[in-house]
């Protein structure tokens, strides 16, 4: 081993398609509240369309049944009427919450799907720019509480033993990725093509990827590259949510064991060369912090990360097997990097 040293859902805004002369085609949409663009690599309009509404129909399909604010997801379902109550739903929602699960517990509470209560409240901290009374916080987390929802996997029903509401938000964007590779395994797809979903990225097909990083502080100076052969990057980007409070500037990841943002953090990103479906929540490893996030890390065949805290010092770690090169831009001094 080499070390050194929520999201909201939304369904599609707009999309648009793209054949280019130069082999590439290009498909742009919004969805799950975040630019989402398809490159495939082909000079076939017919194939790059086909794998694009593909792929495209996936995601629209994960966001409409079980985004928090889809008005008939199954997730919105549940959440009116799973108080004290059995409620049927379908084995991928026990799925999704068998995931969360793992995070929750991983996490020793600190990432909960049921963190809704909240959310409200730093939405208007946020838009008065003024912090919210500790009572205010108090009770919003008397009102959480992942160990509530109980599963029944027999009979795929889910119940809750208090008054609560899901939200996958955390978890759904990795869930897509893995929903995604699940389907091109599956029919043979072997042309080279990149999947963007927010900070998230996929890379199919045979050849050298490159992701590159740009600093927290200004989004137009790139601090370096990550290279890897194919595989995913799933991302957390605390500081491009950032909001001033008081003077302070406060990320849009929340521990729910305190209720406030988390400090001292701006970037994650992990590499990994094949997507574990309980790897999928970056926002999870970042409740953990740096140290425990690389342990984690490293228990995954080839995978690396990197982090970026909150003054803007940058760690890398790689495991042993990693392909993964990480060059540091020349020209760029901001960070200081503590190899």
């Amino acid at each position: 081993m080499k070390r050194f040293f929520l999201p909201f859902l939304f369904l599609f805004i707009v999309s648009c398609k793209k054949n280019n002369t130069d082999g590439q085609y290009t498909y742009k949409a919004y969805v799950m509240s975040v630019p989402v663009e398809i490159k495939v690599y082909t000079s076939d309009q017919k194939i790059g369309r086909s794998l694009s509404e593909k792929i495209i129909s996936e995601i629209k399909r994960i966001s409409e049944e079980f985004s928090y604010n889809e008005q008939y997801s199954q997730t919105t379902f549940v959440n009116k009427n799973a108080y004290d109550k059995w409620v049927p739903v379908e084995k991928e929602f026990i799925h999704l919450l068998k995931i969360s699960r793992f995070y929750y517990e991983l996490s020793n509470g600190g990432f909960d799907p049921t963190f809704a209560p909240l959310w409200p409240i730093w939405k208007e901290a946020a838009s008065r720019r003024k912090m919210p009374q500790k009572g205010e916080i108090e009770k919003a987390i008397s009102k959480i509480g992942f160990n509530y929802v109980i599963l029944d996997e027999q009979n795929s029903s889910v119940k809750f033993l208090k008054s609560l509401e899901l939200n996958f938000g955390g978890i759904l964007r990795g869930y897509a990725f893995y929903r995604i590779i699940d389907i091109l395994k599956k029919e043979h797809i072997s042309e080279k093509f990149e999947i963007d979903i927010g900070a998230n990225k996929l890379y199919w097909g045979e050849g050298e990827c490159k992701y590159e990083i740009y600093s927290p502080f200004d989004e137009r100076k790139k601090v370096g590259v990550l290279t890897f052969p194919s595989g995913v990057i799933i991302s957390s980007s605390g500081r491009s949510h950032f909001v001033e409070i008081e003077g302070k500037l406060y990320s849009h990841i929340l521990n729910i064991k305190t209720g406030y943002p988390i400090e001292n953090f701006s970037n994650l990103i992990v590499y990994l060369p094949e997507l574990n479906e309980k790897f999928i929540s970056s926002a999870a490893l970042v409740i953990l912090g740096r140290e425990k996030a690389f342990e984690i890390v490293s228990r995954e065949k080839g995978a690396c990360a990197i982090w970026i805290d909150g003054v803007g010092s940058i760690s890398y770690f790689a495991a042993e097997d990693s392909k993964c090169r990480w060059e540091k831009t020349k020209s760029f001094n901001f960070f200081k990097l503590t190899f």
